[in-house]
């Protein structure tokens, strides 16, 4: 197949680039690397099958469609940080909400049969529920998920108005190699385990027992093929939990960075309580559709990914 994906120079993209390059598809990059990194996709540099475009989503794409006739669209690339959306809104809103319209509308355009679109646990806010299903009605609390769940939106209306097969995929908290540790929006997993890796004390946002589905990127990249290979009319327009069913308190993500890294009580290192922010209390996935409908399981586990992800780390300068 001939794919696009969008955000394929980011940390989540560039995994998707590796495997469907791996199953002998063609793969267009859409990246402005302002979040990318080259360095994500070198290893391709001599592949044939790889075409690499520096352009925003929010750009006119009417070329770039029509030159390549795409069969399927990967939109990864988005502003994704829920603190990020709070201080900068319209920045945010520009990105997620008129970038994905602009890509659906290309597909609308030039016969792109299948979208394939990355969404956010975030749309789903605090709950009663602890176990959260995609039957829940949503309860965002930034403009990010707002952002979101307008995204899964457009995608549900384009299925139905005009028969683009989307699938939304709603992660709950990827980790793996490759994510930014960098910035005042970085992900908790690369961010503590760099600071530890420099003797630094990471900072927790408040009491640190709140709860979140951490779910490898391998597992997240393999549900995005499952949705690639879906044939069945019910999973188009559909929105799937991607996450692995299990929850885990920050504090406890914390002690196991520090046991990996052989730093269990050093004092240098100790985590420092900060104040909250605004988020939810806890995010679990349901994920019975996505297994049932999708034919999708999580096949690696939190011990598993966690030294995964702290030898690479470990052994790389790349975000020191």
């Amino acid at each position: 197949m001939n794919c696009l994906v969008t955000g394929g120079a980011g940390f989540i993209g560039s995994h998707l680039v590796d495997r469907l390059l791996e199953l002998g598809h063609s793969v267009t990059v859409l990246d402005n690397f302002s979040y990318g990194n080259i360095k994500n996709l070198i290893k391709h540099h001599s592949n044939q099958n790889l075409k690499i475009v520096r352009k925003s989503v929010c750009d006119d794409l009417n070329k770039l469609f029509q030159e390549n006739k795409f069969d399927i669209v990967f939109h990864l690339a988005a502003l994704l940080r829920v603190q990020h959306s709070i201080e900068f809104p319209e920045e945010n809103h520009n990105v997620n909400v008129n970038g994905t319209f602009n890509l659906l509308n290309m597909c609308r355009k030039y016969n792109v049969k299948k979208f394939i679109f990355s969404s956010s646990c975030a749309t789903y806010g605090d709950q009663e529920e602890t176990m959260l299903n995609e039957g829940l009605e949503t309860n965002p609390m930034s403009p990010y998920a707002v952002q979101k769940l307008i995204g899964e939106k457009y995608c549900k209306l384009f299925n139905r108005l005009y028969n683009i097969k989307t699938i939304c995929l709603r992660y709950f908290n990827v980790y793996g190699p490759r994510q930014n540790p960098k910035g005042g929006y970085a992900a908790l997993i690369p961010l503590f385990i760099t600071k530890i890796l420099n003797i630094e004390k990471p900072t927790i946002n408040g009491d640190g027992n709140q709860t979140r589905d951490f779910v490898f990127v391998k597992d997240v990249v393999e549900a995005n093929v499952c949705a690639l290979n879906a044939e069945d009319p019910d999973c188009f327009g559909e929105v799937f939990n991607v996450g692995t069913g299990i929850n885990t308190s920050v504090n406890e993500v914390t002690q196991k960075i520090l046991e990996l890294n052989g730093k269990l009580n050093n004092p240098s290192v100790e985590p420092i309580y900060g104040p909250s922010v605004v988020e939810p209390k806890d995010t679990q996935a349901d994920i019975s559709k996505i297994k049932s409908m999708l034919n999708w399981d999580p096949k690696i586990g939190f011990d598993e990914g966690m030294k995964k992800v702290v030898g690479f780390y470990s052994n790389s300068n790349k975000f020191l």
